[in-house]
């Protein structure tokens, strides 16, 4: 079989065994639609405030004890001393990505709680001014 032959029967069967329908809902509502609740997402927020603030102090908690060890292993040339204070500063790094993610995640939903209700404000205010207000009563 020629890869021209092979390619119009591959094309052919995966054309046949494909169902694309727009006009409908899923009669399966666990179905993988996206649904925002107010709540979760103020809770979430909530956890990621929680979590940047415990990664403030408790991310930090061994930092200067293991920067003390490095320095006394390096200056009595133990090796692990340099290799202590490289896992110091890639765990102060990691630290840092995780906190700044924490922050982000926060402000970010936070963010789009009040945009979202400064939105739907501006809409209701919208409708009630408008000549579409009086049809939808």
């Amino acid at each position: 079989m020629s890869f021209d032959e092979e390619w119009s029967t591959a094309r052919a069967t995966a054309a046949a065994s494909v169902s694309i329908r727009l006009n409908h809902v899923p009669t399966d509502p666990g179905g993988g639609d996206l649904e925002i609740n107010q709540d979760h997402i103020g809770a979430i927020g909530t956890e990621a405030y929680k979590l940047h603030s415990r990664l403030l102090t408790d991310g930090k908690h061994a930092a200067a004890s293991s920067a003390e060890a490095a320095g006394a292993l390096s200056k009595e040339s133990f090796a692990s001393g340099a290799a202590l204070a490289k896992a110091n500063n890639a765990w102060e790094g990691q630290v840092k990505t995780l906190v700044a993610a924490c922050a982000n995640v926060s402000n970010g939903l936070n963010y789009s709680l009040s945009s979202h209700a400064k939105d739907e404000q501006q809409l209701q205010a919208d409708f009630t001014a408008s000549a579409i207000d009086k049809y939808l009563k």
